[in-house]
């Protein structure tokens, strides 16, 4: 593993014990009897985890924790206690310590707490790495995935942000096409200007034009005063239309005329405004379809469709849920104020969401993850705190990760057969690699790269 561990206790034999149970776990261990010498170490040396005693002479686990906050060290800190009450390891994880864990306890859990510890690390380095990857972006506007299919479709996204060709993005409801737009909008040059969304399923029809285009005073009966529309309001950024396959014809006219002039002419004006606009437009709809049928413009889709790009859904990534999972507990936690609760997914809690086939995609992920910290009962969120939809989704008769096939190609279908597999033979083994390389009758080292590969994981 050649992860390195400090481990902080003020009894000598203890501090033997978890070095000898630890270095042949495979981590690499510094003992320390006081929170003062740690923190001096600190200073110098890192180290990716640390196991810290709760009850200390002179600076306890909790001083402890706080103090590496008041410092500014992160470090993932599980802290142990062996005075029965809880209360003051649970101060200790709202002051920012990740878990904790009473004596006396077993080889087998202590090793079973740094492997979760070891995970969420991993889990928040790569999030960081793909946030700075990404850019400049606002709170909720970021791509977190550990799929290859959607980190190249992120690179597509922040390699045609320089361009202002217009943008088609197609996916399932709940993909993420607008946390997507953001994304094409906050990494080009127009990042600094305005980024409107119109969602043009919700207008009543009634009033589109006037939303879109804005109207000169009296135009109409309601028109008090002038009024600028959303493709004006959105000059030298980006609009984005999403559901834009809900826009009636007669809209749709319109809008072809300003994406082929680059202007706008308000109601009831007799002059026409030139503008700089950006068009990013979404869609769950099969707009071929539409147009074969004559309920889109075909004009308006090859204007729409200069640069598509299709967002995958949730069951066709699997590799992503745990990932997503993560950080919606994260921002959870943090949003509810409940940072005592739920410090990661059981194992077969894992299983359920990695098996479970997501109609909702993310959206249904991140609002699952937000009830199963409120009802989560313990340190980790299990089983019983899962929807029953998801619980009966996963049946009785074991590992269903099964990914959806594309037509009847073998071609095409070879690297979801493959993935599919694997993923099963994981959970079948609990996510030992040796035992499922023995399952899929492949080599260990083959199992390794096909992992790399895809983007999985799994244990020794």
């Amino acid at each position: 593993m050649d992860l390195k561990i400090l481990v902080i206790d003020d009894e000598p034999a203890f501090l033997q014990m978890l070095q000898v149970i630890l270095s042949r776990a495979g981590y690499e261990v510094t003992t320390c009897m006081s929170a003062e010498d740690a923190l001096g170490l600190l200073e110098r040396t890192r180290f990716d985890l640390c196991l810290c005693d709760l009850k200390m002479p002179s600076m306890d686990g909790l001083a402890f924790v706080n103090a590496l906050k008041s410092r500014g060290i992160l470090l993932t800190v599980i802290v142990m206690t062996a005075y029965g009450s809880q209360d003051t390891a649970i101060a200790a994880m709202k002051a920012g310590a990740y878990d904790y864990i009473s004596k006396p306890f077993q080889a087998d859990e202590i090793l079973l707490a740094l492997r979760k510890a070891v995970e969420r690390e991993q889990l928040r380095r790569e999030n960081l790495e793909l946030k700075t990857r990404v850019g400049r972006l606002p709170v909720g506007t970021t791509v977190i995935a550990r799929s290859e299919a959607m980190k190249k479709l992120l690179a597509t996204a922040t390699r045609i942000a320089a361009y202002r060709s217009t943008v088609l993005l197609t996916g399932e409801s709940g993909t993420g096409k607008e946390v997507l737009a953001r994304v094409i909008h906050e990494t080009s040059p127009r990042a600094r200007m305005p980024f409107v969304a119109v969602n043009c399923g919700a207008i009543p029809e009634g009033l589109m034009e006037s939303e879109f285009f804005g109207h000169m005073k009296g135009a109409f009966t309601d028109a008090s005063g002038n009024k600028r529309g959303l493709i004006e309001s959105a000059n030298g950024g980006t609009l984005f239309l999403d559901e834009v396959g809900e826009l009636p014809l007669i809209l749709q006219v319109k809008i072809l005329r300003f994406l082929q002039e680059g202007e706008v002419r308000r109601v009831g004006d007799t002059r026409s405004v030139k503008v700089d606009v950006r068009v990013v437009a979404a869609t769950a709809r099969d707009l071929n379809a539409d147009v074969a049928s004559g309920r889109f413009r075909e004009d308006l889709f090859y204007r729409l469709n200069v640069v598509p790009i299709r967002i995958p859904p949730l069951r066709e990534r699997p590799e992503d849920i745990p990932i997503l999972a993560e950080h919606f507990l994260t921002r959870t936690r943090e949003r509810l104020d409940v940072t005592h609760a739920a410090g990661g997914f059981s194992p077969d809690a894992m299983r359920l969401l990695i098996a479970y086939a997501w109609p909702g995609n993310v959206r249904e992920l991140e609002n699952l993850v937000e009830r199963a910290v409120v009802l989560a009962d313990g340190v980790d969120i299990e089983p019983a705190a899962l929807p029953d939809h998801v619980l009966d989704a996963a049946g009785t008769t074991g590992p269903r990760t099964i990914l959806p096939l594309v037509g009847l190609s073998v071609k095409r279908n070879q690297r979801t057969l493959e993935k599919s597999l694997i993923l099963q033979a994981l959970e079948s083994t609990g996510g030992n690699r040796t035992r499922a390389a023995k399952l899929l009758e492949i080599s260990h080292r083959a199992l390794l790269y096909k992992l790399k590969e895809y983007g999985l994981g799994g244990r020794d």
